[in-house]
């Protein structure tokens, strides 16, 4: 196997890393946090944390490395249409994300807390519940694009 080849299946698993972590995780906390259970909210909470570290933020690390390193091995210039918005894509991808890592943080230490407390999740929690689903729809949106524009390397704009 080529080099390129290499890089290529790197780039695929990083991808299905990213986003499968990133869609598995919101749909499980997307329910714990409707489930009225603090103790679900606090597992769920603890694990998708867990699964950020783990799983997708070594993907984020591999995502770029391998696709520039591919580009330049096939001659794409990275101003290349498809591949210029793929990369526009994935940090605005990036810039979603990287606060809702601080909020699912912030999340699960107020499940944890209020579980082992027996208490009541405080009012803050469902505030940053809302910002967490709403930066992670246009990541995933933005994602999903990026997959699109990856397989079919469409023609755009002065290409």
């Amino acid at each position: 196997m080529n080099t390129y080849l290499i890089l290529k299946t790197l780039h695929i698993i990083s991808s299905v890393l990213l986003v499968g972590t990133g869609l598995g995780s919101a749909f499980y906390l997307f329910f714990a946090n409707r489930s009225g259970s603090v103790a679900a909210q606090a597992v769920v909470g603890r694990l998708v944390v867990r699964a950020d570290w783990w799983f997708t933020t070594p993907a984020v690390i591999v995502q770029p490395l391998t696709g520039i390193a591919m580009a330049h091995m096939a001659g794409w210039p990275i101003t290349t249409p498809w591949l210029a918005l793929s990369i526009a894509l994935y940090l605005l991808a990036g810039a979603c994300w990287l606060p809702v890592v601080a909020i699912q943080i912030r999340m699960a230490r107020m499940a944890q807390a209020a579980h082992a407390a027996g208490t009541p999740l405080p009012a803050q929690y469902m505030r940053l519940q809302r910002w967490w689903e709403g930066l992670g729809y246009p990541a995933f949106i933005a994602m999903a694009v990026v997959f699109a524009l990856m397989v079919n390397k469409p023609a755009l704009w002065g290409g």
